[in-house]
């Protein structure tokens, strides 16, 4: 590579939340560590993450709220560094927080201050950073050399820490995917995940109903979430419909169940108590207005209830509480807030996120194949394994 290589004891690649976790925590173990980033700024997701306040964790960030192909991988890294571990990192620097619903924490002032707290912490460890220029990798001898615009550096570790393609116009890449093919490690099929869904052909009538938004149970599979889903105009989103998202396969239907509260037999039970009412204004109680027009539109029992037969009214009741879409689509990694699938994690140890043949090599954050639900949940998988790999260097 040209001129004579600066050396440390482990280069880190990427400076997002699990590439600043681990640069500290390895830098305050008394390593000389080299964090490198193609982009302008350090922590570009933190930035944007939880509205500009950072959702930094998740007080109920149990294994079985992540996806992976090896569900129990993330097991070991989220036992060893909780929420609570990095709950007390923000208390110590005295950022304030709230708990916002199901156990998301959130800074009350800007997630500016996150970002802020990592770099002071790789400042105690004495992390050298280096932003704003491509980089590329060669191995030979047992060393990871690594050019970072012109130039080059060396050491005997380096942790792949570049996340995946969501959210391009950040500077997302699969940079990380290629660079752990080149190293024999195999990669799960990456897809969006946390991603709004998109509606088509006679579904697309539901898009009319752009900004409506409404608390549902929505399911994927056996996996369901009780959250608000929202119509967009080019289909559906809110939380309840994100967390779907990383159940969804292409082709495959979900069902939104649209009045959960509901008691079985309700409609049957309404018309004997008012037998004068139709059926739009009853959903009209329970549901916005124009949400309730085009479900009672699609149900097509127009008059009073009293004449209605029975079987009709139970037919619509399974159908309000199971209403079946099949999405034509996501609308992609330019909207998804994380990548599901990624560097496999048979490849790698759970204890360390060292790479098992190829000693020195590490895997940690969003471009490892484990993806957490909506709410804090990938932030703790990138505090989790940035630790476990900065107290394994």
């Amino acid at each position: 590579m040209g001129q004579e290589a600066a050396s440390y004891d482990a280069i880190v690649l990427g400076a997002g939340g699990a590439g600043l976790m681990c640069a500290a925590v390895a830098g305050q173990r008394g390593r000389r560590v080299l964090l490198l980033d193609h982009a302008e700024a350090p922590g570009k997701k933190i930035l944007i993450s939880g509205g500009g306040r950072c959702n930094f964790t998740n007080l109920g960030a149990v294994p079985e709220r992540y996806l992976s192909a090896n569900p129990h991988f993330a097991r070991s890294a989220l036992a060893r560094y909780t929420a609570a571990d990095f709950l007390a990192l923000v208390e110590k620097h005295g950022i304030a927080w709230h708990e916002k619903t199901l156990g998301q924490l959130f800074c009350d002032g800007s997630a500016r201050q996150v970002v802020e707290m990592l770099l002071a912490e790789c400042a105690a460890g004495r992390v050298d950073l280096r932003l704003g220029q491509p980089v590329e990798v060669e191995h030979g001898d047992g060393r990871f050399r690594v050019r970072h615009g012109a130039r080059s550096y060396d050491a005997p570790a380096l942790v792949i820490a570049t996340g995946g393609p969501s959210i391009p116009k950040l500077g997302a890449t699969g940079f990380a995917y290629d660079l752990a093919r080149r190293f024999d490690l195999k990669v799960v099929e990456p897809r969006p995940a946390l991603v709004p869904l998109t509606l088509s052909g006679e579904e697309a009538l539901f898009t009319s109903l752009s900004g409506v938004s409404a608390e549902v149970v929505a399911s994927a599979g056996k996996t369901a979430f009780r959250e608000a889903a929202l119509f967009t105009h080019r289909g559906l989103s809110g939380p309840a419909i994100l967390q779907v998202s990383s159940y969804w396969r292409h082709g495959e239907p979900i069902a939104i169940d649209f009045l959960p509260d509901a008691a079985p037999g309700w409609l049957r039970t309404t018309k004997r108590a008012e037998p004068r009412s139709g059926l739009r204004t009853q959903l009209a109680r329970r549901l916005p207005e124009r949400l309730a027009e085009a479900l009672a539109a699609r149900l097509e029992l127009a008059g009073e209830l009293a004449n209605l037969p029975d079987r009709k009214l139970e037919e619509a009741e399974r159908r309000l509480s199971g209403w079946r879409f099949v999405p034509s689509g996501t609308e992609g990694f330019a909207k998804a807030e994380v990548t599901v699938g990624g560097i496999a994690t048979a490849g790698l140890s759970s204890q360390t996120m060292e790479a098992r043949a190829m000693p020195g090599l590490y895997a940690i954050g969003e471009a490892v194949d484990v993806t957490g639900w909506l709410g804090g949940y990938n932030f703790q998988w990138a505090w989790a394994s940035g630790w476990a790999a900065g107290q394994a260097l």
